[in-house]
């Protein structure tokens, strides 16, 4: 729990730091690609090369890749559209993309996510009623992307060590997940970024390094680990945590003059979604039970 409770206060000011200093200003796909660097320089001296199984070895490529590569990389460019809060509450979908992922793994039809997701986008709506376009939506979906690839690597990763215990420590086994972000991240930036775009002060390279030290290498790992100490429903609530301390440090500290109203309500409406998800569980559940 406290590995949760530290990369959540992490994060809450990663979401700010990157839509107030990176966001329109520095390269996205460079943004990111310099966090799996640095983070790899921290792991990968410490990964074991020849005492893991290749099973083991060839899953965390592919978590590495979409918990962190693809995610980071649709987070990054939705930032181009969205405000800081608008990210925050869209992540806050997350535990519903663990809910289909779960559904589909056990290769069940879950109707009640269905509706929760519908739900969801209205309360999207809500939140820019009145300069609703595009841009917009496809901010949307870029984040619903990343929130289920992010929710899709820690199912994997927390399924992946139950099946492959080992005496070794995480950190020993972790340096694989960065060198799968890598094989994203750096097609990525060769195909579509943007050299002109690279930091040009050192307050943009600081937050870069706080943010490729700090909420990738040991908030990646420490959540990744966290996640595989707690019950499912605790890693949902932790899920959730950062998105009213992220919000309460954006608005207090940059952007007082949001529409607290808007996201208020939307915010509402988004979590009824969560509500009917949940709700939706525990009668699958009991039904489940009674059979």
């Amino acid at each position: 729990m406290g590995y949760l409770l530290i990369v959540t206060l992490i994060q809450a000011f990663s979401f700010s730091l990157i839509g107030e200093y990176l966001a329109g200003q520095v390269d996205s796909y460079f943004a990111v690609l310099v966090r799996v660097v640095l983070a790899g320089l921290v792991f990968l001296p410490l990964t074991r090369w020849r005492q893991v199984e290749p099973r083991f070895m060839r899953a965390m490529l592919l978590i590495g890749a979409l918990q962190f590569g693809v995610t980071y990389v649709c987070l990054y460019l939705s930032f181009r559209v969205l405000t800081v809060p608008e990210v925050l509450l869209f992540t806050i979908l997350t535990p519903l993309h663990v809910t289909l992922i779960e559904d589909a793994l056990n290769r069940r039809f879950n109707v009640w996510a269905l509706v929760a997701a519908l739900v969801a986008v209205a309360g999207a709506a809500v939140i820019r009623f009145d300069s609703i376009s595009p841009d917009f939506f496809m901010g949307f979906l870029l984040l619903q992307l990343a929130n289920f690839t992010y929710a899709a690597g820690q199912v994997l990763y927390k399924h992946l060590v139950a099946r492959h215990p080992s005496d070794l420590p995480h950190y020993r086994r972790f340096g694989y997940f960065y060198v799968g972000a890598l094989l994203v991240v750096l097609p990525a930036y060769a195909l579509f970024g943007n050299a002109q775009h690279l930091p040009q002060t050192n307050l943009q390279w600081g937050v870069l390094g706080f943010l490729g030290l700090c909420s990738t290498a040991l908030g990646m790992y420490w959540w990744n680990k966290g996640a595989c100490l707690v019950p499912a429903a605790t890693l949902a609530v932790m899920n959730n945590l950062h998105v009213p301390l992220g919000l309460l440090v954006n608005l207090l500290i940059w952007n007082q003059h949001e529409p607290v109203g808007r996201l208020f309500i939307g915010g509402s409406v988004i979590l009824l979604s969560l509500w009917i998800s949940r709700l939706g569980n525990r009668r699958t559940l009991s039904v489940s039970q009674a059979r």
